[in-house]
């Protein structure tokens, strides 16, 4: 993690992430329930049988998609945070398959998604199980504009 901003010198880069990261998810929860409805009418309301599966595809693609082609999803997007590889590079299409992989999993257990929330809220890169899993984290993304 030596290509990371370090908590102690440059705090701005995880100030408000947890928080960040609590909006981010009711946003993108949101987006993933539009799809879910789009899908049931589509389907004719076939897809309200298999609502849970449905529920699951959708959202694992969803997170897969858009963060691998932005390291971050539309809702990490709209509140300014991205994630970054212990190298400090944004995520690839491997990456974002295996943190999508270990959120699922943690979401479906939810003891490891209590363990993710403590250790986001304690630690000092936010990081949740599957971040320091994976050794990856959430920054704010740096402003484009220089002061």
């Amino acid at each position: 993690m030596f290509n990371l901003p370090d908590p102690d010198r440059q705090p701005e880069f995880y100030s408000s992430v947890p928080l960040k990261r609590l909006l981010a998810w009711i946003i993108d929860t949101f987006l993933v329930l539009l799809m879910c409805i789009v899908a049931v009418f589509l389907t004719f309301f076939v897809g309200a049988f298999l609502f849970g599966i449905l529920w699951i595809v959708l959202s694992f693609c969803y997170r897969v998609v858009t963060m691998a082609n932005g390291s971050a999803t539309w809702g990490m997007r709209f509140v300014g945070i991205e994630f970054r590889t212990a190298d400090g590079n944004r995520f690839d299409l491997p990456m974002a398959l295996a943190h999508t992989t270990g959120y699922t999993v943690s979401i479906a257990l939810p003891i490891l998604q209590v363990i993710s929330i403590v250790m986001m809220l304690t630690g000092a890169r936010g990081q949740g199980l599957t971040d320091a899993f994976l050794g990856t984290v959430a920054l704010n993304k740096r402003s484009k504009l220089r002061a």
